[in-house]
């Protein structure tokens, strides 16, 4: 009864040997898988990836345009209106929205990005779908737009933020999703710590944040299996047995999801 609510099974480093992925996943119980697209070309493989594998499915997702720009080198632009009614038009075929959301690391248009934040969040509270929240040094801003757009289902991915904003996201009855590196990163263990395990899930970003590292000091290419090292870390945290937390973290994604 494993989940991972974000990782991008389209990233190098994965789509190569996806019948592996999916297979390694199996094998250690994992039985949903989203994988977030983050613009038009990887929105369309989100949906073709979970019509091909039955425990994939696909989140629809618009990443900061201009910190894409500035990330990505093979970046295109694109039309956000003409993405949005694509999203409309297959809306019984994304899980959820995500990731969207703000950042103020690698981009630098905050004013943009929160025009074409608050599209998305307008459209998701009208499709009443669940948004998985990207808020990179910008999670106070992003915060700021959630409360304000008064959607209830959501969760914030890898969110780094102060105590002071984990208690207030928290205080908005929001989610949270923590990844692998957890067994590595004491920001993640001290807000596994404060918030309740029915307001937690387990994502792996995959493939980055990799809790494991080779021979020459990199680390490995992360990928949705690797959840399992979330869960040994939120239960050994919680003092709790690791089939109570995979349970509770289903039923929190049931909640939010389904």
């Amino acid at each position: 009864m494993l989940i991972d609510v974000h990782c991008h099974l389209d990233f190098k480093g994965l789509r190569e040997r996806m019948d592996e992925v999916v297979a390694n996943a199996q094998k250690v119980g994992v039985k949903v898988i989203i994988t977030s697209g983050i613009n038009p070309e990887t929105n369309r493989l989100a949906l073709e990836y979970a019509s091909k594998y039955d425990i994939v499915k696909a989140s629809f997702g618009l990443y900061p345009i201009d910190a894409l720009e500035r990330e990505d080198e093979s970046f295109k632009a694109f039309d956000v209106d003409s993405e949005l009614k694509f999203l409309v038009q297959n809306k019984d075929k994304f899980i959820c929205i995500g990731e969207v959301g703000l950042d103020l690391h690698s981009g630098k248009d905050i004013e943009k990005q929160k025009e074409v934040f608050g599209k998305v969040l307008e459209l998701a509270k009208k499709l009443d779908k669940t948004v998985i929240i990207h808020s990179r040094k910008a999670e106070s801003e992003a915060l700021d737009m959630l409360e304000k757009s008064g959607i209830k289902k959501v969760v914030m991915h890898c969110f780094t933020a102060k105590k002071s904003l984990v208690k207030r996201a928290y205080d908005d009855g929001y989610y949270f999703s923590i990844p692998p590196v957890a067994v590595r990163l004491q920001q993640f263990q001290e807000m596994i710590k404060m918030v309740d395990i029915n307001h937690l899930l387990t994502e792996t970003d995959s493939p980055f944040l990799s809790p494991f590292k080779n021979e020459d000091g990199s680390f490995n290419v992360n990928e949705p299996a690797n959840v399992t090292e979330t869960v040994k870390k939120i239960a050994e945290i919680k003092g709790m047995d690791e089939e109570e937390v995979k349970k509770n973290i289903w039923m929190n994604y049931q909640k939010l999801f389904l």
